[in-house]
């Protein structure tokens, strides 16, 4: 069984507040290119490697090197989990502005919004709740 990819703790936190910009100026604008772009993002976090999205990239190079002390550790498996939700999400929303039905991009967009306003402002993230109650329910009783 490979081993699990650790990531800095503090990454997501920065890609969320990122993706909050992001998709705020995207549902306010209707800019496909946007959406499009945040797919783009979420399906290489999601699927391919967090520290290597671009926002993962970012925060490498830019915003690591200037924080202090060492970077607190965490498994990529809950926070990639997230990012494979909100793949989803803005799948949809994507599928909503191709479609140009306002509503559904709306809806997928303002709930994409929150989740990464959450994590962002908050620590608090929604997808890796539901991946570890996930984990925790599949878990075997003794």
């Amino acid at each position: 069984m490979a081993q699990p990819e650790f990531i800095d703790a503090r990454g997501p936190r920065f890609s969320a507040g990122i993706t909050t910009a992001v998709l705020v100026f995207a549902l306010f604008t209707r800019l496909d290119v946007l959406i499009f772009w945040q797919l783009a993002v979420f399906a290489v976090a999601a699927f391919y490697s967090m520290p290597m999205s671009p926002y993962g990239i970012l925060y490498r190079k830019v915003i690591q090197p200037r924080l202090k002390g060492p970077a607190p550790l965490e498994s990529s498996k809950p926070p990639r989990f997230a990012q494979l939700v909100g793949f989803g999400f803005v799948l949809v929303a994507t599928i909503g502005a191709l479609t140009h039905t306002w509503t559904l991009f709306t809806v997928a967009t303002a709930a994409c919004i929150f989740a990464a306003f959450l994590n962002s402002a908050f620590d608090y993230c929604l997808g890796c709740k539901v991946y570890l109650l996930g984990v925790k329910l599949a878990t075997p009783k003794h």
